[in-house]
């Protein structure tokens, strides 16, 4: 019983002894001038951004790498884009063709090929071509009419200047004409003075012969 006593003493004591020494070592243990609050956001576990993966690989049920080639043409807020592309080219063809064109063209490439499988889902027959022969016919309909209004301006353009040369022509003959009257009315005007003097000169001589 002795011994027992004994050995429960030394164990309590040991456990005492190492409960101090924790308690000196947590005590001695610099703080380094953090607060509460610091420690408390340092203490906390990194929290892992999850990415998500771009339309094309979230579609094809793959793993989207880093250095994805589909990624910054196909966002996976527009799958719609990717599925229309796919469903026509495919996306080995989609990603070889991106492959042999430098960066700054790919984003180009990726908007007429989506152009083209939309105009292929809407015309099996003849896809891109079909929109583009409309086209071409409504832009040679828009060139004659062109056309048209401008032999129309010419001819309204034409028919002003012969307005304006006729009315010029009136505006001349009605002047010279005017000329014409007061240098009338001018010599009439001469006439009647000199048969008016010679009509007096008569009068005085007769007075002077009677």
């Amino acid at each position: 019983m002795e011994c027992s006593d004994r050995k429960t003493t030394t164990t309590i004591s040991s456990m005492n002894s190492s409960s101090s020494t924790f308690a000196t070592t947590i005590s001695t243990t610099p703080t380094s001038g953090l607060s509460p609050k610091s420690s408390i956001l340092l203490a906390t576990p990194p929290v892992n951004i999850v990415l998500s993966p771009c339309a094309a690989c979230k579609i094809l049920r793959r793993r989207c790498v880093e250095k994805c080639v589909l990624a910054p043409y196909f966002p996976p807020t527009d799958p719609l884009k990717f599925t229309i592309a796919h469903r026509v080219f495919g996306a080995s063809n989609i990603i070889k063709m991106l492959q042999e064109l430098p960066e700054k063209q790919r984003a180009d490439a990726v908007n007429s090929m989506v152009y083209e499988a939309n105009a292929r889902i809407r015309d099996p027959v003849y896809g891109c071509a079909g929109a583009i022969c409309q086209l071409q016919k409504q832009i040679s309909e828009l060139q004659a009419e062109f056309a048209k209004a401008q032999a129309e301006i010419l001819n309204l353009k034409c028919q002003n200047s012969n307005l304006f040369a006729l009315v010029c022509m009136e505006v001349s003959e009605n002047s010279s004409s005017s000329l014409l009257l007061s240098s009338d009315h001018i010599n009439d005007y001469e006439n009647n003075n000199d048969n008016t003097s010679m009509f007096l000169e008569d009068n005085n001589l007769y007075g002077l012969w009677t």
